[in-house]
């Protein structure tokens, strides 16, 4: 199966929900007039990102109901939608989410699981942890959605890996750090290495959309990109530019590389339980002569 995934790389406005929702409802309405079949927004992308105390205000439950996820349902009747926003829970707790649309309904919800609280990042301080990590099934076959620090960490793409996932979707907020005298930022160059390592090891595809623009002395890089399963860069947006970049992706190219280099068939998820579980509870290792 080809699907023609694009990457919304947009400067989202802090607070500013209404405005936001315009944005993403326009390049809904230009991506679908271009044949796209899959937008991916970044993260937080319906409210910005250094909310702080701002999150219960920008908050909402994702419903046909809500009237920002309204017409954002209504939206994915033409397409399948990546969102990015805060979702209050039962609890009354704020959690950083990424939501799955397509044909008006709301297909998967991923919760931020990994809370950058160090150097610039305060995140734990204002959001929950969420506290799990699951494939889905979509129209177009099976994937899974990380937010940020989720994927800086090898366990979250790891266990969707194992789930089953044959498209991941990546999407950040990633602020420029570390200039150099090379023409590309540390941090960026860092995330494109490592989403191009994901989708060598896990023969995947690997769909990354970061925001761009400037927030409150941040600036964030953009550079949205799109490996395929060998590691091939597919498409890969402007650097510090807001940009709509589609890409025609073959998903049958997941079955021929992994029918020539089957990493996942020879996985041995149970050793790992195993071995998990002895650094845990701190078993010492049998020895075998």
């Amino acid at each position: 199966m080809k699907i023609t995934v694009a990457l919304a790389q947009i400067n989202t406005r802090l607070g500013e929900v209404r405005s936001n929702l315009e944005k993403h409802l326009a390049l809904a309405q230009e991506a679908r007039s271009q044949g796209v079949e899959l937008l991916v927004f970044p993260e937080l992308s319906l409210t910005g990102y250094i909310l702080q105390d701002l999150a219960p205000t920008v908050a909402c439950r994702p419903s046909p109901g809500d009237p920002v996820f309204g017409p954002l349902l209504v939206a994915s009747r033409g397409l399948d939608l990546v969102v990015g926003f805060v979702e209050e829970d039962h609890r009354s707790r704020f959690h950083i989410a990424s939501a799955y649309l397509s044909s008006g309904e709301v297909i998967h919800i991923h919760h931020k699981v990994y809370l950058p609280t160090y150097g610039l990042f305060d995140e734990g301080r204002f959001f929950a942890r969420g506290d799990s990590v699951r494939a889905f099934d979509t129209r177009f076959g099976r994937m899974g959605l990380l937010v940020c620090e989720d994927f800086w960490h090898v366990s979250p793409p790891y266990l969707l890996w194992l789930d089953g996932v044959e498209l991941f979707l990546f999407t950040s907020a990633s602020p420029g750090r570390g200039l150099t005298a090379e023409p590309q930022l540390e941090s960026a160059l860092w995330v494109e290495r490592v989403n191009q390592a994901y989708a060598s090891l896990f023969t995947a595809f690997i769909a990354h959309a970061n925001r761009t623009g400037f927030e409150d002395g941040l600036n964030f890089w953009g550079g949205s990109t799109v490996f395929d399963p060998e590691g091939a860069l597919l498409v890969k947006a402007p650097y510090f530019e807001e940009s709509l970049t589609p890409v025609e992706i073959d998903l049958n190219q997941m079955r021929r590389t992994r029918a020539r280099l089957p990493l996942l068939r020879d996985e041995r998820p149970e050793l790992v339980e195993r071995e998990i579980g002895r650094i845990l509870h701190g078993h010492q290792p049998i020895h075998r002569t």
